[in-house]
């Protein structure tokens, strides 16, 4: 990966020029053509809300629909009403100038005019906040480390960023909640169009215990082309970004590259050769990013301090298990402190003797 090490210094901070009002960016990010860089330019210059106001003096730097939208009054009045839609559901529209906006965020290159938001924003928790980042298909063991990590690290006060996808983004979320921590999840979709379906549940609790976030208009379906613009975000939001399992083209590798062209921190780690899932992260770490191995070697990363380990369970590795959260060997090491070998032969004992039964994906549970 390209740039320094340490994002805390090689973060470059693109000035913000002028304070827009929220509906003067709301109304923007809804123009025809919105995601063009025209867009970008006329916000940067700091000349939007004279456009808004003065369509006509300014229409050699706006695409025909997206003038016609702003002189006929369609675009102030489709923005107003996504404002009352949004406030029926229970959705704040964050714009960039406000104060919550995450810091981070609004200085990236492409940072959203406005956020979709559910939940508690905090602008200046950039430097504790840390991306964790895989592969839907992912291995039980992925799983596993993720949720064991992410759990580490919330416990630690850092911020677990993810995009709410099944497989490595899930286990993160996940782990940041069983610590007790705050999450953010990022969405590919409108707020009301939650994907997957099955974590509906779970970004309901995100957005109890931290923020669920989109810069999608409400009733948005996830689509391919809204992916990237999610990772963007992703990568903006804070420090770092650790992949965890990647193919050798995936989403996740799309966020690794964002987070670098930002200054940000990358980490990811290792895997077979042979594994489909590890060839992305295997090439990241060929190109630079830093090898981690678990929640330690984050921290290091980062300069924080975790909280002691807590002491193993009485009754040892039984101890870890329970009856109804399959486990994985990565997770039961983190929970005992044994070796693999202490682990795995303990295992093969406890099956023979039914106090714990061998689920699919090398997953335990007990009897």
């Amino acid at each position: 990966m390209s740039g320094p090490s340490k994002a805390q210094t090689a973060a470059p901070w693109y000035p913000i020029v002028t304070q827009y009002p929220t509906l003067d960016l709301l109304t923007a990010s809804l123009l025809p053509g919105a995601g063009g860089g025209w867009l970008r330019q006329v916000v940067a210059s700091g000349a939007l809300s004279e456009v808004l106001a003065r369509p006509g003096d300014h229409g050699d730097a706006l695409p025909a629909a997206a003038l016609d939208a702003i002189r006929s009054g369609s675009a102030r009045r489709r923005a107003e009403e996504e404002s009352r839609r949004a406030a029926a559901a229970s959705v704040r529209i964050v714009g960039r100038d406000d104060a919550e906006y995450p810091d981070w965020l609004a200085r990236t290159g492409a940072p959203p005019l406005v956020l979709y938001v559910r939940g508690v924003m905090r602008r200046d928790e950039g430097p504790s906040s840390l991306a964790l980042v895989g592969s839907r298909r992912c291995s039980a063991a992925g799983l596993a480390w993720a949720r064991a990590v992410a759990q580490d690290l919330a416990a630690a006060g850092l911020t677990i960023v993810s995009g709410l996808a099944r497989g490595i983004d899930t286990a993160a979320h996940e782990g940041a909640l069983a610590a007790g921590g705050r999450t953010v999840a990022v969405l590919g979709s409108g707020l009301d169009r939650v994907y997957p379906a099955e974590n509906v549940r779970l970004a309901a609790e995100v957005a109890e215990r931290g923020a669920l976030v989109s810069e999608l208009p409400l009733g948005t379906s996830p689509r391919p082309e809204y992916f990237p613009r999610r990772n963007r975000i992703i990568a903006g939001w804070g420090r770092a970004v650790v992949v965890v399992e990647a193919a050798a083209r995936s989403g996740a590798l799309v966020t690794a590259r964002l987070a670098g062209e930002e200054g940000r921190d990358v980490m990811a780690v290792p895997g077979h050769p042979a594994s489909e899932t590890s060839r992305g992260t295997n090439a990241l770490i060929r190109d630079g990013a830093v090898l981690v191995r678990d929640a330690a070697d984050v921290a290091e990363e980062m300069g924080l301090a975790l909280r002691a380990a807590a002491p193993p369970p009485a009754d040892g590795l039984l101890g870890a298990l329970t009856r109804d959260t399959p486990r994985g060997v990565e997770e039961i090491l983190t929970r005992t402190g044994q070796s693999v070998q202490q682990v795995l032969a303990e295992l093969m004992t406890l099956e023979m003797e039914d106090k714990v039964r061998r689920l699919p994906g090398a997953l335990y549970v007990r009897n």
